[in-house]
């Protein structure tokens, strides 16, 4: 019996079309990831956070903590492509993953665009997290009616052998070099000579990421005691992988960790991995913890867990809206301090040429903690009213959402 038909079959093992854990989960993620763009528009430092020669503890988990978001949303939807997949048959699972791949896609190139920029130039087009999202649908697409497990083993070998291909730069391969870029390096390069594309999440170790979320799914047709004990072991499994690998300084990431002033910069080198793209060691720092919290997220209830369900419900709705929200906050901030702010309207602050922050502009990492619980605070009451909207309806285009 395939694992779709094991799910049909057997609804009382899934409680509902949506686990609250993972919407938690989900949830947590986003409210950190709000954390790091707020940095991004707000904050007054010019240098990586995650510099130990640099960086100072707060400032240094603030950009830590905030590696898990990338990580685990990919998973998550993954996770969720397979949940939403067990209700269906395999075929109308590729028209689906097929259409909102595509869909996800445009939003990057067109909606997700503006919110970053605030123009209408193309001169640079940057390829971030729901690009990614939108090639792992795709790729999920086309293995629809391959079974779970064997989507998540093929999601596996790539997350932990992409890294052997670290030393094949996109300059040695001539034409091919920009095909190399988006599959799989961080970089730009031109497509026309007033258009560059930044490739910040390249396609092949987030579609890996993917891949192994949707092959997780299947642990979730497990009774939840049985699931638990499997989350449980796996995530510290993934954990002491990452300790060992990473303690060895051999192999999973390029950024080698060192010996600093003292053990706490030393604990900033050990843990700094790279994300772009997401090496070994970072997916396993990240998704490590993530499983275990899947574990005990079914306990978690009432007042606390509430935030971070309807934020987990509405996940593209809230990704919109946090970009533009936050945007738009920091441009009406530098506009009535300055008088204007051109800096702006051109990108995602020191994240791709043109968009270099003046020296003069910027707030102290309080200043940031304080406006993203405004951002917070702003966004629930939105995402409670879509999240009431799609768990009233059941409109097709609300799944797109």
């Amino acid at each position: 019996m395939s694992t779709a038909a094991q799910v049909r079959s057997a609804p009382s093992q899934i409680a509902s079309a949506r686990l609250d854990s993972i919407d938690i989960l989900r949830g947590i993620v986003m409210v950190l990831m709000a954390i790091d763009h707020t940095r991004d528009y707000f904050m007054n430092i010019r240098f990586d956070p995650m510099n130990a020669a640099q960086t100072y503890p707060a400032l240094f988990f603030t950009r830590w903590i905030t590696h898990f978001c990338a990580p685990v949303f990919v998973f998550l939807a993954g996770t969720g492509a397979f949940l939403y997949g067990s209700r269906r048959t395999p075929g109308e699972l590729a028209r689906f993953l097929l259409t909102r791949g595509l869909w996800l896609i445009v939003l990057e190139f067109t909606v997700l665009k503006f919110g970053w920029s605030f123009n209408l130039s193309y001169s640079f087009v940057p390829l971030i997290v729901i690009w990614a999202i939108g090639w792992g649908m795709l790729g999920l697409a086309c293995l629809a009616r391959v079974p779970a497990r064997v989507v998540g083993g093929i999601g596996v070998a790539i997350i932990c052998l992409h890294n052997l291909f670290d030393g094949i730069r996109p300059e040695t391969l001539g034409s091919f070099g920009p095909v190399w870029t988006v599959a799989h390096v961080l970089g730009a390069f031109p497509i026309t000579p007033g258009v560059t594309i930044v490739s910040a999440y390249p396609i092949v170790p987030w579609m890996g990421v993917i891949m192994a979320g949707y092959g997780f799914g299947a642990f979730f047709l497990r009774p939840p005691e049985e699931r638990k004990k499997i989350f449980v072991r796996l995530g510290i499994a993934v954990v002491a992988a990452f300790v060992i690998i990473r303690a060895l300084n051999i192999y999973g990431d390029p950024l080698k960790w060192s010996v600093q002033k003292n053990l706490l910069y030393t604990l900033f080198s050990f843990l700094n991995c790279q994300k772009y793209p997401p090496s070994l060691l970072y997916t396993l720092m990240t998704l490590g913890p993530a499983i275990l919290a899947l574990a005990f997220l079914p306990q978690v209830r009432g007042a606390i867990a509430k935030p971070f369900l309807i934020f987990g419900r509405v996940p593209l709705f809230y990704y919109v809206l946090h970009i533009y929200l936050i945007h738009g906050l920091a441009a009406l901030f530098a506009t009535i301090r300055y008088g204007s702010a051109p800096w702006m309207f051109t990108g995602l602050p020191n994240s791709w040429p043109g968009t270099e922050l003046p020296p003069f502009y910027g707030y102290g990492l309080g200043t940031v903690y304080l406006v993203w619980l405004l951002v917070l605070l702003i966004l629930y009451p939105l995402c409670k009213w879509f999240a009431g909207v799609k768990q009233r309806r059941r409109d097709a285009w609300l799944s797109y959402l």
